[in-house]
């Protein structure tokens, strides 16, 4: 073969090559950059609430039904395990929130039906609790790792977690509930 074809060939293929490392390198920096899924927790209601007993010995039980939203704005599908979500009062665990597994969509929407049953003995353990009664209002904190597999193109697999952290606010005359998330994914 001539020195001069196979010159031109090399450098032809270098070209491609070039365009072809450019063109992977804008598109991950731009396009298949992974953003931040939104997580929302959307209260439905605080009920089941009944309080019972004398001082020192009070019960409390209550309930809280939410749906989660989960707004995946990534060009791949993220797919999850079941988790549990953890609900904490002054520090302290007080409730766990089961999350089912599922796929939410390359820039799909789902929502997600679940309950926390609070623990009654660790919130009244606390010795913040009865004050924050009186005030009227509940400062909660829901922790959630979704571990997981992201799907871009249908054949590119990686692993992900995504994690959010929602503050709640339990109203207690009114029963109403207010929240506040925020949430991350780590490749």
């Amino acid at each position: 073969m001539d020195t001069r074809k196979l010159k031109i060939c090399c450098g032809v293929t270098a070209i491609f090559l070039f365009i072809f490392v450019i063109l992977i390198t804008t598109l991950s920096l731009t396009i298949f950059k992974p953003k931040q899924p939104e997580i929302t927790a959307h209260p439905v209601a605080l009920e089941n609430i009944t309080t019972g007993g004398g001082y020192p010995n009070v019960t409390l039980n209550a309930t809280l039904r939410m749906i989660v939203t989960i707004d995946n704005r990534n060009y791949g599908s993220f797919k999850y395990r079941n988790t549990t979500a953890h609900v904490n009062y002054r520090g302290g665990i007080v409730a766990d929130v089961p999350i089912e597994a599922a796929l939410v969509p390359a820039r799909g929407k789902i929502n997600i039906s679940t309950s926390a049953d609070l623990m009654a003995d660790k919130l009244l353990s606390s010795p913040y609790f009865l004050g924050d009664i009186e005030s009227g209002s509940l400062n909660l904190t829901s922790v959630a790792n979704l571990h997981g597999e992201v799907t871009m193109l249908k054949f590119l697999s990686l692993h992900a977690r995504a994690m959010s952290t929602c503050d709640f606010t339990l109203w207690t005359k009114t029963q109403k509930v207010d929240s506040n998330c925020k949430s991350k994914i780590k490749l």
